[in-house]
């Protein structure tokens, strides 16, 4: 693996747990306020280079291995494709399903002027079994975390929950089940003075989501705003 190793930027956030490997990285539990493992990496390659060679044919690209292994690269071209190459073989190896995206941006939620239901809000991933997710932005703007007691459930906003219920016409006991099925429940707000987490690039994460058998709060986090330039992320 081509990268190497500098000062921790998350060794002291009672949220973050940084991790020498991947080993670790999946086999270390979430414990008490911990909900985001950092695998912490300085990369050596160009993964620019790679991201001017693809071709975004949508706003959301996701790039094959066969696409990423028939580009023609440069000495650092092929170091940051080789650590790509690695990731996904380590993800797969794990049993998870790793995409490569090359992406501009993602679909905006217009729909709704009083809340936010897309990627771009502070929100937690959920999975009705045993998961969580794991990303890596090699370049572009990388997403933000926030600490669960810096952040506000939307749906327990007053005028947000009082406008939601006017869009509600089923029987009371049945609203939260409205809520949950329409994922609203998902999403949140940051709380005045909260001081968002860049998850950076190059460092692979695992963030905890809300699932049947976590033991801990899911990670609240963001997509950034792209504002017109490209992201390549690894996710899953």
């Amino acid at each position: 693996m081509h990268f190497t190793k500098k000062m921790s930027s998350f060794q002291n956030l009672s949220q973050v747990k940084v991790v020498p490997d991947f080993q670790s990285l999946v086999e270390t539990p979430f414990k008490g306020n911990t909900n985001a493992l950092c695998w912490e990496r300085t990369l050596d390659g160009d993964f620019e280079e790679i991201v001017h060679q693809l071709v975004l044919e949508d706003d959301i690209t996701e790039v094959s291995v066969e696409m990423l292994t028939s580009l023609k690269l440069t000495e650092k071209g092929n170091q940051a494709r080789e650590i790509i190459l690695r990731d996904m073989q380590l993800l797969a190896d794990f049993g998870a399903q790793p995409s490569l995206n090359l992406l501009k941006k993602y679909e905006r939620d217009e729909e709704l002027d009083f809340i936010s239901t897309d990627v771009y809000s502070y929100h937690v991933d959920r999975s009705p079994i045993a998961s969580d997710t794991f990303l890596c932005t090699y370049f572009g703007a990388a997403s933000d975390i926030l600490p669960n007691h810096q952040a506000q459930q939307s749906i327990l906003i007053p005028e947000v929950r009082g406008k939601l219920k006017s869009l509600y016409n089923g029987p009371e006991e049945d609203f939260e089940d409205f809520l949950k099925e329409n994922f609203f429940d998902l999403h949140y707000e940051a709380l005045p003075n909260a001081e968002p987490i860049n998850l950076g690039n190059g460092h692979l994460w695992r963030l905890a989501i809300d699932q049947p058998f976590s033991e801990v709060l899911p990670c609240v986090h963001r997509a950034p705003q792209e504002n017109g330039n490209y992201r390549l992320l690894l996710i899953c």
